[in-house]
């Protein structure tokens, strides 16, 4: 392929180290718990691909650490209650022709974990006594994970100087919720909902410019299982494991990404997402036979806006750096405020094929969570930070 004005080094091909780069640290310095409880997308520019087979995996840590600076009100020095967590991403695309590209995927699109201190347990347990609940049931710890596996291709035809892609697929999404409070441990699984993304991508590779505008739909899960009492319940008479059961609906999104080169070796990128967590006011469980569990959230649309640079410094190494900035979608039913970004890449290209290294600074804004906007007790975060990093690895044949 030609460079840019014949110059650009050849960052500007699809199937080029520089470029590979770009598409993956732009997704390693991750929002934490970006828009709600984000985490992986499916990777769907490996569809952009001239190579008869690619795979591309990763894996992204991410160790946050939120804590309350009050609680009731009460200053307090409290332990972080996110829990770390580590995303999973693997792409594996095959051309099965001129004009189209096909692949597997599998991602962790959406989770949340958390573990509540003594304190923050107390201060639930006194909130429902005083709003004159007879059976205060404090959450002592929280676990959700969506893992997401799907298909895709795309169809593309000549257009101008570059090439018009249409891309669709499937994915089956799976839900697991777990819960420990006083009285027991809920688990809660629905093994799969199916839901789909549609988009459209213009490619042209002599500029190094690619836009893409992908939509992903909406999935609603409705898990079943069980309820298992704690060593207290059943001092309290409640000897029984019980059958339980949910329902909720994890969002729809939409993202838009675009970049170019703009001087030999250099290219500017930039994404905006819109994230529909307004369809996550609450998450309602029942245990049948004891009762109905309600957690509320109360959310707002999300919004995540991010732009990068990236420099290729010789024909194996290159590198990037992007700022990421994700609005909170929290309005005081829970802690989730706007998070600020800075992530670094580099990638070196061998025979053996392509390693990628990746970390994130995340600042996370001051917030509060009230009694009168939903939550379970009323506490405070002053501003926090967090940390990422990651390894990925493309290989082509």
């Amino acid at each position: 392929m030609k460079g840019w004005k014949g110059e650009l080094l050849q960052i500007s091909k699809p199937n080029g180290p520089f470029l590979a780069l770009v598409l993956a640290c732009s997704c390693f310095a991750l929002p934490v718990l970006a828009g709600g409880y984000s985490e992986g997308e499916a990777n769907t520019d490996v569809l952009y691909e001239d190579s008869p087979f690619i795979t591309q995996s990763s894996l992204v840590y991410v160790y946050p650490r939120r804590d309350y600076s009050s609680l009731m009100g009460h200053p307090v020095d409290d332990k972080p209650y996110s829990d770390s967590y580590v995303i999973p991403n693997l792409a594996v695309a095959a051309r099965l022709g001129d004009n189209l590209s096909c692949e597997f995927t599998y991602t962790r699109p959406f989770g949340g974990s958390a573990t509540y201190s003594q304190a923050a347990q107390n201060a639930e347990f006194a909130t429902a006594m005083a709003q004159g609940d007879p059976f205060p049931n404090p959450t002592s710890a929280m676990k959700f994970s969506a893992d997401e596996y799907g298909t895709a291709c795309a169809a593309r035809i000549e257009a101008g100087p570059g090439k018009l892609y249409a891309i669709g697929g499937l994915f089956w999404e799976t839900f697991d919720y777990k819960e420990d409070t006083w009285i027991g441990s809920v688990h809660l699984k629905d093994d799969g909902k199916l839901g789909y993304r549609l988009g459209v991508g213009y490619d042209i590779p002599d500029y190094a410019l690619r836009v893409q505008l992908l939509y992903r739909s909406q999935v609603k899960h409705e898990g079943s299982g069980s309820y298992t009492p704690s060593e207290f319940a059943i001092e309290n008479g409640i000897t029984d494991m019980l059958p339980a059961r949910g329902s909720g609906t994890l969002p729809q999104s939409v993202k838009l990404y675009a970049q170019t080169g703009v001087a030999p070796g250099w290219l500017v990128y930039g994404s905006a997402t819109w994230t529909q967590w307004s369809v996550l006011q609450a998450f309602s469980y029942d245990v049948i036979g004891l009762g109905t569990a309600n957690k509320v959230f109360n959310y707002t649309d999300g919004y995540t806006l991010q732009l990068g640079v990236g420099h290729e410094f010789d024909s194996k190494l290159s590198g990037t750096v992007n700022l990421t900035w994700d609005q909170g979608v929290g309005t005081g039913a829970d802690i989730t405020t706007d998070t600020w970004t800075l992530g670094l890449g580099a990638e070196y290209k061998t025979d053996l094929g392509t390693f990628s290294l990746g970390a994130g600074l995340s600042y996370l804004t001051a917030g509060a969570q009230r009694v009168a906007s939903g939550a379970t007790y009323d506490a405070s975060a002053n501003a926090d930070w967090a940390l990422s990093g990651a390894l990925a690895y493309t290989l082509k044949f």
